[in-house]
């Protein structure tokens, strides 16, 4: 039963892992662009990049050159033929050079829009599409705090189960020990005699149902890991590893800690005679 707990204890820490990689890279997603007009030369471009690198709200700036929009712009569009056509019948690129600029915190970004309006290279700049996205932000910001809320909805509401089942088994193994306990206490055994195998066995449960769960967790890294990084780009495994040390931590003191305090509270009862 405390093997099962500290395996759900441990998919908890996995799927709170998951969910701050899952925010992040959906943050990863939102930039504004300024795209710059045909007269703006490279050297001008690119100190408006070192100028906004500077901004400590920024978090990066990749510069876009007319060549790199139009092999991009072909890629998404390679199964469409008009626009293609289209292409070729111009005969010149028609896409401008941009700037595509990420935050440190999505919310950052008005800030951004506003340093760039009121900057001194905006004559430069032909379009910045922080209006058109200000609302696509917006709803991304709120999926991002929805997930956070549900996530730690889920994981408290597991946590509270499985610790009042782990604690409920600990209780119903002492119970069946009560006519031990009440004989040591009759024949003058002291407190923390009688209390002693019961805590000492607490830690050894906890210890080697922390090496259990290892195990499972690690074969089903093993099994898992492809499926899950197919689905969501998560590296479980890479993960368990950065995490070792910590998720050995964390197990060992939920099973041990849990150990001591359910036998010190069953116990208690059992004591008095």
């Amino acid at each position: 039963m405390m093997t099962v707990v500290l395996f759900v204890a441990s998919c908890l820490f996995i799927l709170q892992g998951m969910s701050v990689f899952l925010i992040d890279l959906l943050e990863d997603t939102i930039d504004v662009r300024a795209e710059f007009s045909e007269t703006a030369s490279e050297d001008d471009i690119l100190k408006a990049r070192e100028e906004l690198l500077f901004l400590e709200e920024v978090q990066s700036v990749e510069y876009i050159t007319k060549e790199e929009a139009l092999r991009r712009f072909l890629e998404r569009r390679e199964n469409d033929e008009d626009i293609i056509a289209s292409l070729e019948i111009i005969g010149t690129n028609p896409l401008l050079p941009s700037l595509e600029i990420q935050a440190k915190n999505p919310r950052e970004f008005k800030d951004i829009a506003m340093y760039i309006e009121n900057s001194s290279f905006m004559p430069s700049v032909s379009h910045l599409d922080f209006q058109d996205r200000s609302t696509m932000i917006e709803r991304l910001m709120l999926l991002a705090t929805s997930i956070r809320v549900g996530v730690l909805a889920v994981i408290l509401a597991l946590a509270f189960i499985a610790v009042l089942v782990a604690f409920n088994t600990i209780r119903l193994t002492i119970y069946n020990s009560r006519q031990e306990i009440e004989v040591m206490r009759l024949v003058g055994a002291s407190n923390w005699f009688i209390r002693g195998p019961f805590l000492i066995q607490g830690i050894l449960v906890g210890a080697l149902a922390t090496a259990f769960t290892f195990l499972l967790l690690f074969g089903m890294s093993y099994f898992a890991s492809d499926a899950i990084e197919h689905f969501t780009r998560f590296r479980i495994a890479e993960f368990l590893v950065e995490n070792l040390v910590l998720l050995a931590v964390l197990m060992l003191a939920v099973s041990i800690g849990l150990g001591i305090v359910s036998s010190t509270i069953a116990i208690r009862k059992h004591l008095k005679v």
